[in-house]
């Protein structure tokens, strides 16, 4: 059909004559009513934008000598984000003579991620980045 019968068509119908595959042998083209088909092409996106879920990254920060107090408080902080689904980056900061004894931030790291066992598991073990001991932990399923 010519592209000149075509749009007359579309013109008795009242609708539109959109080109679907201009790059084609030959171009296709298709009656319809343009402005629903961009309507429904916006709710479909609203739709699928409000399905998705963004992934958010809580940090949280310890010390070496850190009490057991203070410990279980962050670790109530910590679980209360991944009951939310959100991931925890676990940070143990060591500053000057803590470097030396990095065995200790490692059973501090250690107790921490055990007491988050229950609600999350690490994404990967701890490991030193400069003078800070970091790993995520990731909500369980």
């Amino acid at each position: 059909m010519s592209s000149k019968e075509a749009l007359e068509l579309a013109g008795r119908k009242n609708l539109d004559l959109a080109m679907i595959s201009p790059n084609g042998k030959p171009p296709v083209c298709k009656i319809m009513d343009y402005g629903k088909y961009k309507y429904e092409q916006a709710r479909k996106e609203k739709e699928a934008r409000k399905n998705q879920k963004t992934i958010n990254v809580k940090e949280i920060r310890l010390r070496p000598g850190i009490g057991d107090n203070d410990l279980k408080t962050k670790a109530n902080n910590a679980i209360k984000f991944l009951k939310k689904g959100d991931k925890v980056k676990v940070e143990l900061r060591f500053r000057g003579r803590e470097l030396g004894h990095k065995d200790i931030g490692r059973q501090v790291m250690m107790n921490f991620i055990e007491m988050l066992s229950e609600f999350g598991e690490p994404a990967r073990p701890p490991k030193f980045e400069g003078n800070n001991m970091v790993t995520i932990i990731d909500p369980k399923k």
